[in-house]
């Protein structure tokens, strides 16, 4: 489907969702991950420029590797590689890495330990670190520089009207995710009900962001808890993805009265924060009277909804706090195990359809504090957390997708059966360090976690 297409039906719209279906054996793995930079000497935030900056990191990062530079008003502001991978910024310059669409995750893993590897040799003669954490741990709001990109102009001015934290996310949270591939409708339902419904076992194995400012928060994954005042129009777990008539219409339905934020045209953002999608498809988008919508304009208007699990032309799992290399890698193990074996699919439906709406909401909210202790009908998040590891061993095992070494995939899940034996979240752990040996500080957090 040609992008430039201009688009006045919704019905293309849904049918640039469903042409994302692919049959299993074209089935990929994409993965994202952000980080936060830091000062070594100072343990502050990186600005955007300076000799330490993050623009002098991408431009390092172009001269020294394989990247090309993206600009945006002649400042650098991303990087991409022929095989698709992009380094992109986000608003406060947390780092993200997004992936190529690899076959399994031995390369994954691979993609990840040279991503850190060059971001290292970057960043080490110029004393800079990077921490994968889901929330900043130290960093006030004002203490974060905003990237020069227009986009973020424009969010950031919508932000406060309608939620309070929306700032917070934009600026100090981090996160890792994994994009995976449907063959079908019928497949994408399915995918996406069980992994929205079981969202809140990953924010719970993965809670990593107790501290706000330097203290505790009250949370195991605050960056979960800033989700729930962000925007109420385009986060959550979608009630209506679980009624009869969920489909890629149904999504597009919901993605129409999301929102706008922008039009891009040529390197130009246009705000129209607030406005209809549906008044763009009539002619009717106030400043743009007159104008209609591509299939671009629909790709850049999927990207400013953020739900627990997101569809474009394949599902992204959203729900996970940023963590350390093995996790980064544990993640998208944890999905493919599970998803993308049709057996642990429909255990993962069978596990969960008997939870209500008010249920799925209620631990959604309840592991953003409580992680692996949370419960839904009297059963721990650490007990289904056991069951669900479980399924994506065995589910990787079968995918048999072995290394040079002759091992199977599902080693990558070694780091959260450490969890679910020791029954604390990498959150717990921090905490009770924090409380015991490190004395309330957390300078030694930035020391032991950084990659």
């Amino acid at each position: 489907m040609n992008t430039d297409q201009v688009i006045t039906d919704a019905r293309d719209l849904a049918a640039w969702l469903e042409s994302g279906c692919k049959p299993e054996k074209d089935w990929r793995i994409g993965t994202e991950h952000e980080k936060f930079g830091f000062f070594i000497d100072s343990l502050q935030p990186l600005p955007y420029g300076g000799e330490r900056g993050i623009r002098a990191v991408l431009e390092g990062l172009a001269k020294q590797f394989s990247w090309q530079l993206i600009k945006e008003d002649g400042q650098p502001i991303a990087l991409s590689q022929d095989d698709g991978s992009t380094i992109t910024l986000e608003p406060g310059g947390q780092l993200e890495l997004s992936g190529g669409l690899l076959d399994n995750l031995h390369q994954t893993c691979n993609e990840v330990n040279t991503h850190l590897a060059q971001v290292r040799q970057v960043c080490e003669p110029l004393g800079i670190g990077f921490l994968g954490m889901g929330f900043h741990p130290t960093a006030r709001r004002e203490d974060i520089e905003w990237m020069p990109k227009s986009r973020y102009v424009i969010m950031r001015n919508y932000m406060p009207r309608v939620g309070s934290l929306g700032i917070d996310m934009m600026k100090r949270t981090c996160t890792v995710q994994v994009n995976l591939d449907f063959s079908s409708e019928a497949d994408m339902v399915a995918k996406f009900r069980a992994s929205l419904a079981l969202q809140p076992i990953a924010t719970a194995l993965f809670a990593n962001s107790p501290f706000v400012e330097g203290q505790p928060s009250g949370f195991e994954s605050y960056r979960s808890q800033v989700w729930t005042d962000t925007d109420p129009h385009r986060t959550g777990m979608l009630p209506w993805v679980f009624d009869d008539s969920m489909g890629f219409e149904r999504y597009t339905d919901w993605m129409l009265d999301v929102p706008m934020y922008f039009v891009r045209r040529s390197d130009r953002y246009i705000d129209v924060a607030g406005e209809s999608f549906r008044d763009f498809m009539a002619g009717r988008l106030p400043g743009l009277e007159g104008e209609y919508p591509t299939l671009s304009d629909w790709e850049d208007h999927l990207t400013t909804a953020f739900p627990e699990v997101r569809l474009k032309r394949f599902l992204e799992m959203r729900g996970a706090d940023g963590g350390p290399w093995r996790r980064l890698c544990a993640l998208p193990a944890f999905w493919v195990g599970l998803l993308y074996d049709s057996a642990n699919l429909q255990a993962c439906l069978d596990l969960s359809c008997a939870w209500t709406l008010e249920e799925r909401q209620s631990l959604r909210e309840e592991v953003a504090r409580r992680g692996l202790q949370a419960e839904i009908q009297g059963r721990s998040v650490r007990d289904i957390a056991r069951e669900l590891v479980d399924l994506a061993r065995q589910g990787l095992a079968r995918r048999q997708r072995l290394n040079g070494a002759g091992d199977h995939e599902a080693g990558f899940l070694n780091s959260l059966e450490e969890i679910v034996d020791r029954g604390a979240s990498p959150a717990q752990r921090k905490l009770a360090a924090f409380n015991g040996p490190w004395g309330g500080k957390l300078d030694t957090l930035f020391k032991k976690f950084a990659y």
